[in-house]
């Protein structure tokens, strides 16, 4: 048998509209990860909005593992430890912080179990920390508390704000800083080159599997590299246009259970 990693986004992938696994989808995940092959999560959420997920799917017993922060931070979900890891340098705090109040829109980042911000709270900033069971909290000097190198800022605004932003931001800080949308709203900044591929490239390297043996699948903008980078890319039926026309396969939605059509077709054969 040759050993596969399966490489899942979480939301819009892994679980459906509801924001759940399906008990489906679980079996199928169990089952895969008991004839030793490896489940791997990849999200733009921090490790602890993961966790929730990586314990349903029983990835500390079976050795499985957590690309959380788009990347920016890999876990190895057996012993909680980092085992890739490139974060922003802490000076770039003040020069984003200025950008979001200059243009009133809303910045965080994480450190812990928390979600900090200097900017007044938003609906989006307690969309993310509800999300990922984190506390949000505004502290008064965003730029002295952090005092450590971030792994991942995201700001937010409407959409139609957040569109033109993203391009300022992405003109003012590239190559040095890797700024994208996760979603229409959120504009999520990362270390230079951080993605999904990238972070998988590193596990990859460190676990001894070769990148052909991993199943990469993916909905959202922030999945296309790994879509592209995996030994098969798969895009779900409800995924963007862009990463359905840069995947090797297109499989059924995340609310009729996709993933398992995935299993079937790649692992189980």
């Amino acid at each position: 048998m040759q050993r596969k990693i399966l490489v899942l986004d979480i939301d819009g992938t892994l679980v459906n509209s509801k924001k759940e696994i399906t008990p489906l989808t679980l079996e199928y995940l169990i089952k895969i990860q008991e004839a030793g092959h490896i489940v791997a999560l990849a999200s733009g959420r921090p490790y602890p909005g993961m966790k929730k997920y990586a314990q349903a799917l029983k990835l500390k017993q079976y050795g499985g593992y957590a690309l959380s922060f788009n990347g920016a931070l890999v876990i190895d979900c057996k012993t909680s430890l980092p085992v890739w890891e490139k974060c922003i340098d802490k000076s770039y705090a003040a020069l984003i912080y200025d950008y979001a109040v200059k243009h009133g829109i809303g910045m965080v980042t994480y450190k812990n179990d928390t979600v900090i911000t200097g900017t007044p709270i938003d609906d989006y900033m307690e969309y993310e920390a509800r999300l990922n069971y984190m506390e949000l909290k505004k502290v008064d000097d965003f730029v002295s508390c952090v005092n450590f190198d971030m792994p991942k800022c995201l700001l937010t605004a409407k959409p139609e704000v957040a569109e033109k932003c993203e391009k300022e931001l992405a003109s003012m800080f590239s190559p040095d800083l890797n700024v994208f949308r996760s979603e229409p709203y959120f504009i999520e900044i990362t270390a230079s080159s951080v993605d999904k591929a990238e972070s998988l490239d590193g596990l990859l390297g460190k676990i001894g599997i070769k990148r052909e043996a991993s199943i990469c699948c993916g909905d959202g903008f922030n999945d296309l590299t790994m879509v592209k980078y995996g030994g098969i890319g798969v895009a779900m039926a409800n995924a963007q246009q862009i990463v359905k026309d840069n995947a090797d396969y297109i499989t059924d939605s995340c609310d009729a259970d996709g993933i398992v059509k995935v299993i079937k077709e790649f692992i189980l054969t």
